[in-house]
């Protein structure tokens, strides 16, 4: 990731915060090169085209951020996805890293995969072997899709973990009740940019 990119992001983050919720704002370590996630909340749909709007208007904004981070970017993708029901945000303890795992459902929504799926992301939550911050499902953006957004203290921890849950038969069980509905696609691992307490998805490379 481009270090002038990072360092414009942080110094300038507040402009952008002032107008709507950040969840967080992370940089890939793992699993992608070169990519940074950001996830913001919005109570509508209405709600984020006035957000948009506000900044476009925000000659700050403009430019002392996005005049100079374009430039930097080689592109962008979004999705909006909506939290599912079963699930709360839930912000870790302390700073460490995120996991954001992705998995391809069988179309149909929740009421297809819901069940299966929240058992086994519970489960493994419950089992303590690593912090559910929150799952989102696609509305917009790639069909069918669903996001675990995993908390780990550190890479190694996340390492440990994963080995002795494959281990745990309880963790095991309730990750085949159902494998024909969802099939997971890929894992980011990604360092903490800026932390704010949300469930729009937006990727730039």
């Amino acid at each position: 990731m481009n270090n002038a990119f990072l360092k414009l992001t942080n110094e300038k983050i507040e402009l952008r915060t002032s107008h709507s919720q950040l969840l967080g704002y992370w940089s890939v370590e793992y699993g992608g090169l070169n990519e940074v996630v950001h996830i913001w909340k919005y109570d509508s749909y209405a709600h984020r085209a006035a957000v948009r709007a506000a900044l476009a208007q925000d000659s700050q904004w403009v430019e002392q951020y996005i005049s100079k981070a374009m430039p930097m970017l080689r592109s962008q993708d979004n999705e909006v996805t909506y939290l599912v029901p079963w699930c709360q945000i839930e912000m870790p303890p302390k700073q460490g890293v995120y996991e954001l795992v992705t998995f391809q459902m069988k179309p149909g929504g929740p009421a297809v995969w819901g069940k299966a799926f929240s058992k086994a992301i519970n489960t493994h939550a419950k089992a303590g072997y690593s912090h559910l911050v929150g799952v989102f499902h696609t509305e917009f953006g790639l069909l069918n899709r669903v996001h675990v957004l995993w908390w780990y203290e550190d890479p190694d921890q996340r390492a440990a973990a994963r080995h002795t849950a494959h281990q745990d038969a309880r963790v095991v069980a309730a990750g085949k009740a159902s494998p024909s509905s969802f099939l997971p696609l890929w894992s980011h691992l990604s360092l903490t940019l800026a932390l704010y307490p949300t469930d729009h998805v937006n990727r730039s490379v």
